[in-house]
């Protein structure tokens, strides 16, 4: 895996990442860092990286297990050290996943199985910050 960053230049903050697989994201720093506030903060980026990757989990699982997921979000709140570096120190993660007929065990099995075996970035920042977890399951099955 290989990512290029590069700078935008002296009058801000600005940096493009372009990646191995031939994408590009772009990230700013805040107004009182130099940035001008066009983009998501790296840290941003890395708390986003870190929901997609236990998503992706989340639904390949569910999936695999010949569920009928429709839908998954989850929401990510953290708070980071007061001093530097400023590492993530807690991080939520709210689930709501939307479905029909789908087992409560098998979705919290699914969560739990991305965060203790399958989620790299959720293991790497278990390293600094304490992981919590809530699990909403939204029915779409039609009443009777």
């Amino acid at each position: 895996m290989e990512c290029t960053i590069d700078w935008g230049g002296p009058s801000g903050m600005l940096f493009t990442a372009s990646t191995g697989s031939g994408h590009v994201a772009v990230m700013d720093g805040a107004v009182d860092g130099g940035g001008h506030d066009l983009a998501p903060r790296p840290m941003e980026m890395l708390l986003a990286g870190t929901g997609a990757c236990t998503a992706y989990d989340v639904v390949l699982i569910l999936k695999r297990g010949r569920h009928a997921v429709t839908g998954c979000s989850v929401k990510l709140e953290a708070d980071r050290a007061d001093t530097d570096p400023k590492v993530f120190t807690r991080i939520n993660f709210a689930f709501t996943v939307t479905g029909a007929n789908l087992p409560r065990a098998a979705v919290e099995r699914a969560v739990q199985l991305s965060h203790e075996k399958y989620c790299s970035a959720s293991a790497m920042l278990a390293k600094t910050a304490e992981l919590g977890f809530t699990v909403d399951i939204v029915d779409t099955q039609a009443p009777a």
